[in-house]
């Protein structure tokens, strides 16, 4: 019986973007359809809040220290560790579609093979080893690459200008002509990074990618082990879903997000009894990271368009939500489904008007770290799966093992952590413990550095020193009463001892940094 593996990702899609995770705007049968046949992790957290950082997490099986990724821009090494090369060893057909974003997307002197692959009109790069033997980029034999406009180099952006010339501007233009974070507003409310795209549904790029993927599982046999990665562009900003499907949501019948807080002075106060960074972006007296556009403020951001964008993210939704059933429609043609496994998430999540923010950063929050996941285990080879809801805390860094586990492989020694358990229960025998997520960022000579574990139903994130933060500020919420994380506990003595074994706890299993610190290549 072939094991088959089918990965798939979105890009900043946050916990309640799915039906089963109790959204109730966005329609998404499909992947909810998962949940009620597997596993569904109440929560999931990543290695760090931006894409480069968390991707490099989820191939590794490492932390952020040992992988050396530390912020968007740094590239992850071609000899890292790769799931993907220890399972196309085994013998699988492995393939990644879609979004990879292990190198820099600014790449104007073409240093990068994952920025190169597509103007050399090939989808396979075979690297030499040190002993001679050859192996695939990163373990996957069939790459097809796509980012969020068609800017750049990727396949997506080829076809674009090959096919669709004219399809080539009518994406929102992230990166301008000075090659900053585009801070242009449009849609009804000028909000910003948004755009009513006239492109047809057919260029758009969650289109191509599943339209790409089935190509690849096609020309597969029936009899052959797969990994297939499909990795969807969004609904990261920005947010220019084809105007053909803004009938879907209307933004003006939206409420607002629970953690938008209303009260100007009320949202000021709680932003400040949180560490310095928080108050001075709302303020735009400090952007620390290259994820928010430099010149946009985040107090000028109006209730409306917190409507608007989030209207948007639940279109871009929608629209994912239906090419995985294409994809999955052809699985079940094909006779596959009952032997694949399924595993569905996202790398980090968005604010999406929480706190009066839009975007990502040094803020660890639920808005961006509390992820989807979700373990469809394959029918057949498992036996009848009883629908489970994992409470206990569970990193991305586990899906390295969880895929050697899945293909009948012992766990690698590279990877950090075990396998996802299959039930709370399991979690304890395992040793799930605690989930750590890092973050540094040293952008535009502003240094924000945080560490932050999670365990149990408590969040504790310590700073380090930096440009705002001399070490000893940072944040410390019970989830259980506080699940807005409006209430900082951090400078309670009544929580004091509390906040210091979680401390020691995190700096107990943090691991060090191995090597050198490798310099950032390029913003983003």
């Amino acid at each position: 019986m072939a094991r088959r593996i089918l990965f798939i990702t979105t890009d900043q899609q946050r916990f309640d973007a799915l039906g089963c995770n109790g959204g109730n705007v966005a329609r998404t049968p499909v992947v909810d359809s998962f949940a009620k046949e597997g596993i569904r992790y109440n929560r999931a957290l990543p290695s760090n809040v931006v894409c480069m950082p968390s991707r490099s997490s989820m191939i590794t099986g490492q932390h952020v220290s040992t992988h050396g990724v530390w912020m968007n821009g740094v590239t992850l090494p071609v000899d890292a560790p790769s799931i993907a090369a220890d399972l196309w060893r085994k013998g699988y057909r492995t393939s990644l579609i879609g979004k990879a974003h292990f190198e820099p997307f600014l790449d104007p002197f073409a240093l990068f093979t994952e920025n190169t692959i597509a103007t050399q009109g090939v989808e396979t790069v075979m690297h030499k080893n040190a002993d001679g033997t050859e192996e695939p980029h990163r373990g996957f034999e069939h790459l097809e690459f796509a980012t969020h406009n068609a800017m750049g180099p990727l396949h997506y952006a080829q076809w674009i200008r090959a096919n669709f010339p004219e399809g080539a501007d009518m994406l929102y233009p992230v990166i301008n002509r000075k090659l900053q974070v585009n801070e242009m507003g449009g849609g009804d409310t000028g909000a910003p990074q948004v755009k009513h795209n006239p492109m047809p549904l057919e260029w758009y790029h969650t289109s191509w990618v599943a339209d790409r993927a089935m190509n690849w599982l096609s020309s597969q046999n029936d009899e052959d082990d797969m990994f297939c990665w499909v990795s969807f562009p969004d609904p990261h900003h920005a947010w220019d879903p084809p105007m053909s499907e803004l009938h879907r949501v209307n933004w003006r019948d939206l409420d607002l997000p629970a953690g938008y807080i209303s009260d100007p002075a009320e949202r000021e106060r709680i932003l400040s009894t949180k560490p310095a960074q928080w108050l001075a972006w709302y303020n735009g007296e400090f952007v620390s990271n290259f994820e928010a556009p430099a010149q946009w403020v985040p107090n000028t951001l109006t209730a409306d368009q917190v409507r608007e964008v989030n209207a948007m993210v639940h279109i871009e939704n929608e629209l994912i939500d239906e090419a995985i059933g294409r994809i999955v429609g052809l699985f079940k043609e094909r006779g596959w489904w009952d032997d694949t496994d399924v595993i569905f998430t996202t790398d980090h999540g968005e604010f999406q008007g929480d706190f009066g923010l839009l975007f990502k950063g040094p803020y660890h929050v639920d808005s961006l770290m509390r992820l989807p996941l979700i373990w469809r285990p394959a029918p057949s080879r498992v036996g009848a799966t009883t629908p489970t809801v994992v409470n206990t805390p569970v990193s991305l860094v586990s899906l390295a093992a969880t895929f050697a586990h899945i293909a009948g492989l012992p766990q690698p020694a590279y990877v950090e952590a075990a396998r996802l358990p299959l039930n709370d229960a399991e979690a304890g025998e395992l040793k799930h413990e605690r989930v750590l997520t890092e973050w540094d960022s040293v952008l535009f000579g502003k240094i924000v550095s945080l560490r932050t574990i999670t365990r149990g139903s408590w969040v504790c994130t310590a700073t380090l020193p930096g440009s705002l933060h001399d070490g000893t500020d940072g944040e410390l919420y019970n989830l259980d009463n506080d699940p807005l994380q409006h209430h900082n506990l951090w400078h309670s003595s009544e929580h004091r001892a509390t906040r210091d074994d979680l401390l020691a706890d995190m700096w107990d299993h943090l691991p060090e940094r191995k090597g050198v610190r490798r310099e950032c290549d390029a913003p983003v």
